[in-house]
């Protein structure tokens, strides 16, 4: 089953019974939001990829030492949204679990840790983690 987007990410994901499917429910999949299937819907799929390279170029552009991204792909928020320590111990998940991003993994050299990207129309959050997510810690939260 094709995407709205054009991928087969129902085919890959292990939900798709829960979500109901791209096409089926409009690009709102998990009842929630999807980022290449709300950019495609409003302006095609140039749209998308213009969005797709302009973040790449903003994250690029960030000056965080190690941190370049060639590419962004899509990933569900459930899958890429973890919960950060704050300062005064308590902890906060700044994504939506029903939610598709675009995002990507980089990993550190010399380290056994990697820098993981998300984002989205209005917000871009760079972290680092350990093996499986582990100890995540955010580097940069912001607003577009």
């Amino acid at each position: 089953m094709v995407s709205i987007c054009g991928m087969d990410c129902c085919e890959q994901c292990g939900r798709k019974e829960e979500c109901g499917g791209c096409t089926e429910t409009g690009g709102h999949p998990f009842g929630g939001s999807c980022i290449a299937a709300e950019q495609i819907q409003k302006g095609g799929h140039d749209a998308f990829l213009r969005l797709k390279s302009t973040l790449i170029a903003e994250i690029n552009s960030l000056g965080i030492e190690n941190l370049q991204v060639s590419d962004l792909n899509l990933l569900n928020g459930f899958y890429v949204n973890l919960e950060y320590p704050l300062a005064n111990g308590q902890s906060v998940k700044l994504l939506k679990d029903d939610y598709v991003y675009l995002g990507n993994q980089i990993e550190i050299p010399g380290s056994d840790r990697c820098y993981g990207l998300v984002a989205d129309e209005q917000y871009i959050l760079v972290c680092t983690y350990g093996c499986g997510g582990a100890d995540p810690q955010i580097v940069l939260y912001k607003k577009r």
